[in-house]
């Protein structure tokens, strides 16, 4: 046998035994050694094969082009199933261009490329897709050789997207109906969606209940029916959280008829469910997780009609490219925007002492991943950035929303890449004078979804507790932000450098600007606080230059502690004496 030959078959043979459907209550293909003439991905039976309709879904990529699967290992599934005789539609469900450094350097340019090389059919936009500003996103949309969707999304009260398309696979019309979570509005910067004067000019469709949404929604899922769809799938970026209510897939299944199918993103879950629409009607929903570490598949069976769902998971901290050597169309892309970016990512800018992470050294998920525990308590990164802030700016305190801290830094070479891999979003750091009392509110608002993961205010300059077994006081305004504070206080305990915080004592306070003055997770308590400087520099450079010039270019043991140094203390429901 030649030997290329045998490496394609040892590469396939590896993959049959870790290409896994994690669909509970859907089919789950057997998979099976590769034939000869194919690479990378193992077909599956004969019987399972032959001519059905396969969509292929990816979701939350968040630039990880060479995570999980990779760009790579995507393309060779994809073309696998496509030998095998199947018709194969590939579309992604939102968060794909912003995440890393290589969306932040190109403005997400870069992963659209590779999207290009892997032949999208239809991707709708998350609520990162805008974190770069509405002039940078069409930039994308007009670099992009497949079409970005949404239902929801207006701008001056008109549709910016198309709503749907159809497209043909397998003799069957299958229409694709984007939906974006109308949590954009606070989740992503909310300064991009207002024109110079800022008036707002884009929405998503949002109201109290979620009656303008559904209704949407419906409006063209009853219109692509009668332009004959054989199948109708949603495209969403909704996620699974509860307190997200009702912009969740739960509400949204439950409010809607005629869905064939819901594939589902923004919550970063690999959940496999099946529920009843409101005919009573059951419904797929399918997520797929974050960085590519699965697939998700809908097999239309040609036999029958009956649809299935379910994921390829890859599991290995290596790519199956880099394991098995198999190259494809997308490789050299891939490695082509890479290198545009690599001399700046690879510029060594200081060393750590120590590993400052938002993950627990210890525990693990049910998937075996370390835990993230960055959005439900203090940790050491926490700490090291909220110390950036404020002593660049000679701010009294300082504060950062756990949800912006990305990533790790590992203990040796700290690089321009790992800093910017932390903080991916390149907020602008200002500084506000703020009243006690109206920093109070901020702090119990960023509590408010305790234990579960919150948007915690984590601080610099300042300490305080959280009782989590009390119920949280917020109530929210009619756009998804902070409403008000009406009842007891989950929050206590403020200590200003040391002292009781004062509630007719104004402070100063650095912190993005996207949370002090524009709203970001729903601050608006901040909106009309002074603003003492704004838009000094990025938070990635601020950082830098706390590491090079106040820390003299070394992190060190001060920060050695993953659990931080004290500043947060709160009790959680399990150590109640109730």
């Amino acid at each position: 046998m030649k030997k290329h030959v045998l490496k394609k078959l040892l590469s396939a043979l590896c993959l049959s035994s870790l290409l896994i459907g994690c669909a509970k209550e859907t089919a789950v293909p057997q998979v099976t050694a590769v034939p000869e003439e194919t690479t990378g991905v193992p077909a599956e039976t004969a019987e399972q094969t032959a001519g059905d309709i396969i969509i292929l879904y990816t979701s939350d990529m968040h630039c990880g082009l060479t995570q999980g699967f990779g760009a790579t290992g995507l393309a060779q599934v994809r073309d696998t199933l496509e030998k095998a005789g199947n018709a194969v539609l590939l579309v992604d469900d939102g968060d794909a261009i912003q995440g890393d450094a290589i969306g932040i350097l190109t403005e997400g340019k870069a992963v659209t490329r590779v999207m290009n090389a892997l032949h999208y059919d239809a991707a709708i936009p998350g609520n990162h897709e805008f974190d770069y500003g509405m002039d940078k996103f069409e930039n994308v949309m007009d670099l992009a050789e497949f079409p970005y969707i949404s239902c929801n999304i207006t701008k001056n009260d008109e549709l910016f997207l198309d709503p749907y398309v159809i497209k043909e696979a397998g003799g069957k019309k299958i229409a694709f109906i984007g939906v974006t979570t109308p949590e954009t509005m606070v989740t992503s910067n909310p300064t991009h969606f207002k024109d110079e004067s800022g008036n707002m000019i884009y929405g998503f469709t949002r109201d109290e209940d979620g009656s303008a949404l559904f209704a949407q929604v419906q409006k063209y899922i009853d219109e692509v029916r009668e332009k004959g769809a054989d199948y109708v799938v949603l495209l969403c970026h909704m996620g699974n959280n509860e307190d997200d209510a009702p912009y969740n897939f739960q509400t949204l299944i439950e409010k809607t008829e005629g869905v064939d199918v819901l594939l589902d993103g923004h919550s970063h879950d690999v959940d496999q469910v099946t529920m009843n629409d409101k005919n009573g009607d059951p419904v797929i929903r399918s997520g797929c997780g974050t960085k590519l570490q699965a697939i998700g598949y809908v097999r239309i069976a040609t036999e029958d009609g009956s649809i299935t769902a379910g994921l390829y998971s890859w599991n290995n901290d290596v790519m199956p490219s880099e394991l098995f050597g198999f190259e494809n169309e997308v490789t050299g892309t891939v490695q082509n925007v890479y290198d545009e970016i690599d001399e700046i990512m690879n510029l060594k800018i200081a060393d750590s002492a120590v590993t400052l992470s938002i993950f627990d050294p210890v525990k693990k998920t049910a998937a075996g991943n370390p835990e993230r525990i960055g959005r439900k308590q203090e940790t050491n990164m926490a700490d090291f950035i909220t110390d950036a802030y404020r002593i660049q700016t000679g701010a009294d305190i300082a504060f950062t929303n756990a949800g912006s801290l990305r990533d790790q830094i590992e203990e040796g070479e700290v690089t321009y890449g790992d800093i910017m891999r932390v903080l991916p979003f390149s907020n602008p750091i200002s500084v506000s004078k703020i009243k006690g009392s109206v920093l109070l509110d901020g702090l119990e608002w960023g509590v408010r979804n305790l234990p579960e993961e919150s948007a915690i205010l984590m601080p610099s300059g300042f300490s305080y507790e959280v009782d989590a077994t009390i119920p949280s006081p917020c109530t929210v305004n009619a756009e998804g932000g902070f409403g008000s504070v009406e009842g007891k206080r989950r929050v206590s305990n403020v200590l200003i450098n040391g002292q009781p915080l004062d509630p007719d004592q104004t402070y100063t306070v650095a912190s993005s600007s996207y949370l002090l003055f524009e709203g970001g997770s729903g601050l608006t308590m901040f909106d009309h606080s002074m603003v003492i400087m704004e838009d000094i520099k990025l938070d990635n450079e601020c950082l830098i230059d706390y590491i090079q010039k106040d820390l003299n270019g070394r992190i060190g043991e001060e920060y050695r502690d993953v659990y931080g140094q004290g500043r947060l203390f709160i009790k959680l429901p399990e150590e109640s004496d109730n």
